[in-house]
């Protein structure tokens, strides 16, 4: 099978448009689910009342139904309650919604690993539990849930391939309107698959790198 270039040097500006909008789109889902996360995360590992049984609701409807199902709520569903937000808007949340979960989860294993020695110490010296939390908990904490954090980002970028479906053109929309119009499967999947091959492999080596460097410190090598 001889795959037609010119086709896809044509192509490339579509394809370079897509990943853009995939890359904000990811920037802003990640950025507030890992927000989400690290203030979720705190107020469960203190029991707030009220609020952390709310929280543990919010984690398990986010975890257990499909990125797919919320964007139709949020984009189909919530006009009818006179609720209208952009594609973009719909995708930024999506991704958040989802993505808070996985991300609260992830802060609290590292939380819940840190030493009861090291919180002792804390708070023999005189610490509240804001400066607890501040100098001691969520310094070690962040350090043992980098290799979780990474994963979850890694999963937010290539769970932009769903927002196609509320007609936003991501990178999924682009290959397939092009395989429609012009039955270039090939070279339009090819194209798909190295337009997230660029995205997520060096996002991939980064996290490993910052993963093993934090791994190093920890144990003074």
């Amino acid at each position: 099978m001889q795959l037609n270039w010119e086709f896809m040097i044509e192509s490339l500006p579509l394809y370079g448009a897509a990943m853009w909008l995939t890359f904000k789109l990811a920037f802003w889902g990640i950025l507030f689910s890992l927000l989400i996360g690290l203030v979720f995360s705190v107020i469960l590992y203190y029991k707030v009342k009220i609020v952390s049984p709310v929280i543990l609701a919010y984690v398990e409807l986010s975890r257990n139904t499909p990125l797919l199902v919320q964007l139709f709520f949020l984009y189909y569903g919530l006009p009818k309650v006179g609720v209208h937000l952009s594609e973009t808007a719909c995708a930024i949340i999506g991704l958040t919604f989802l993505g808070g979960s996985y991300m609260t989860e992830a802060f609290r294993s590292g939380i819940e690993a840190v030493g009861r020695t090291q919180i002792e110490s804390g708070l023999s010296i005189g610490l509240s539990k804001v400066q607890l939390a501040r100098y001691v908990i969520l310094p070690q904490a962040f350090a043992i849930s980098i290799p979780s954090l990474g994963a979850n980002v890694i999963f937010l970028l290539k769970e932009t391939s769903i927002v196609g479906a509320i007609a936003l053109m991501d990178l999924m929309n682009v290959a397939k309107d092009l395989i429609g119009m012009y039955y270039k499967t090939a070279e339009s999947l090819l194209l798909l698959v190295l337009a997230y091959l660029v995205m997520v492999l060096p996002l991939s080596l980064v996290l490993s790198w910052v993963e093993r460097k934090v791994r190093y410190a920890e144990f003074g090598d």
